[in-house]
């Protein structure tokens, strides 16, 4: 696991450059981000070459968690973990669910990333105070970042060691170049980054000319056994595909796109082993939306696109005329945006699809952030009602006419809409801010076969 002491250190070059240091020189890497992230989650996919995977206790729990590590770690080859902001922040004052929560889990090492401005001797009070605090997370080594003389590394490596007997396994320089530039969200999504591989390949530069990487992957090949992969009760693993489920001849289209980008893996691959055929749809490039028998809209960034998706009008008009004939439809943050009647963002005002009657505001700072907790409490197309959902929001906009809609989840934690609810309910159409994983909530991928079904059995064609 990559750690740090606080957000902002460091994390997530680390990881892509120890990832894409490790693969051009032949070594596998599965690749894994602590918490609801995607945008993070995205990069390591794109330097590791294989789908980075979410692990989040409080999101899936326990046993989904280990369920998806050891379902999708190497025996050959590295499992590196990113962690999300500083190494023991979680619930509580005792952190729980925090990264240092997830490396006992899995009994992974950790290497320690320190932040090295304006300072020398006190990182390693930092560090052994980092050790001390939690004597049952293995913390195998530190990693000094932003160093900016040869002078302040050698008093803090020496301090460092000295003072905590943690090896100093690397000094990264200060850099003046960002490879990876930030935004209102997080970092700017791979597939929307100019020269997105170029920075993969510079943060691999970096890494192996300031850091010990063979020592690295020593202390990642020295950790324990995977943890054995949890069942279900009738003895099917959880993660694994269900090869069994009969082909149910229905089409669920999703948004492929640099406007929508944040899915989970494991969402998509739960509806190809529920049985349905994926279709991407992209909003930006295709004339109209295809014959579908249901669709799943992600989230993303939609008001970065939005004059792109405001002059696709012949696809807004057909995806507001499916939801009008009874398309069952799931729409996430992103999602419900598209589906609004408009965005308003920076003194603009850009035309959606048009089917919900709510307006959509950006802000400039975070309207809702971090885990979201629903109740299904009125009826909807897909969810029974009492069934209690953990997820995350992440949205600086705000909905404006929440109010005068149909709402189907009561709020428990997070804000949602406002007003304590979520969910606006319209024909077949669920929109909200409410992120869901499907190993938290393994129905899903059902519920929205099942919607889709129904529809069709209620004599009502596929498609717009």
């Amino acid at each position: 696991m990559i750690a740090g002491t606080s957000g902002d250190c460091g994390k997530t070059l680390v990881s892509l450059g120890l990832a894409a240091a490790w693969r051009r020189n032949g070594i596998v890497v599965a690749p894994f981000k602590k918490g609801p992230d995607y945008i993070d989650a995205a990069w390591l996919t794109l330097a590791a070459g294989q789908a980075a995977r979410n692990l989040d206790t409080w999101m899936m729990g326990t046993e989904a968690v280990l369920g998806s590590f050891a379902a999708n770690a190497v025996s050959e080859g590295i499992n590196l973990i990113e962690s999300n902001r500083g190494l023991h922040d979680g619930e509580d004052v005792r952190g729980t669910h925090s990264s240092a929560a997830l490396a006992r889990l899995l009994a992974a090492p950790v290497i320690l990333i320190l932040g090295a401005h304006k300072v020398t001797r006190t990182v390693a009070a930092v560090a052994l105070g980092m050790k001390m605090l939690d004597r049952a997370v293995n913390i195998a080594g530190v990693l000094l970042n932003r160093v900016a003389t040869l002078r302040q590394e050698k008093i803090m490596r020496g301090a460092v060691e000295s003072e905590t007997g943690l090896p100093v396994l690397g000094a990264i320089p200060r850099k003046d170049e960002n490879l990876l530039p930030g935004r209102h969200l997080g970092l700017v999504t791979p597939q929307e980054h100019v020269q997105a591989a170029n920075a993969i390949g510079a943060a691999a530069d970096v890494i192996d000319q300031s850091v010990d990487v063979k020592r690295l992957r020593q202390i990642a090949e020295a950790a324990g056994p995977l943890p054995d992969m949890p069942m279900y009760p009738d003895g099917r693993r959880l993660t694994a595909p269900r090869s069994s489920v009969p082909d149910r001849g229905l089409r669920i289209g999703y948004f492929k796109s640099p406007a929508f980008t944040f899915y989970y893996p494991e969402n998509l691959e739960a509806i190809d082993r529920a049985g349905a055929v994926r279709v991407a749809v992209d909003p930006l490039e295709d004339a109209e939306l295809p014959p579908l028998d249901a669709l799943y809209i992600g989230g993303g960034f939609p008001e970065t696109h939005a004059a792109g998706l405001a002059g696709n009008t012949s696809f807004r008009r057909s995806v507001a005329d499916a939801a009008k004939n009874g398309l069952p439809v799931w729409a996430e943050c992103g999602g419900l945006m598209f589906l609004s009647q408009s965005i308003h963002w920076k003194d603009s005002c850009y035309p959606m699809a048009g089917f919900l009657p709510v307006e959509v505001v950006l802000g400039e700072k975070p309207a809702g952030h971090g885990y979201e907790e629903v109740n299904a409490d009125r009826p909807n197309p897909f969810v029974k009602a009492g069934t209690a959902m953990r997820g995350h929001e992440f949205h600086y906009s705000k909905i404006i006419g929440a109010d005068e809609v149909g709402t189907a989840f009561e709020v428990r934690r997070g804000v949602g809409l406002g007003n304590g609810r979520d969910g606006i309910v319209m024909n077949r159409v669920l929109a909200c801010y409410f992120h869901l994983h499907s190993l938290a909530v393994p129905e899903w991928a059902n519920w929205l076969l099942d919607a889709a079904s129904q529809r069709n059995e209620s004599g009502l064609n596929p498609g717009p």
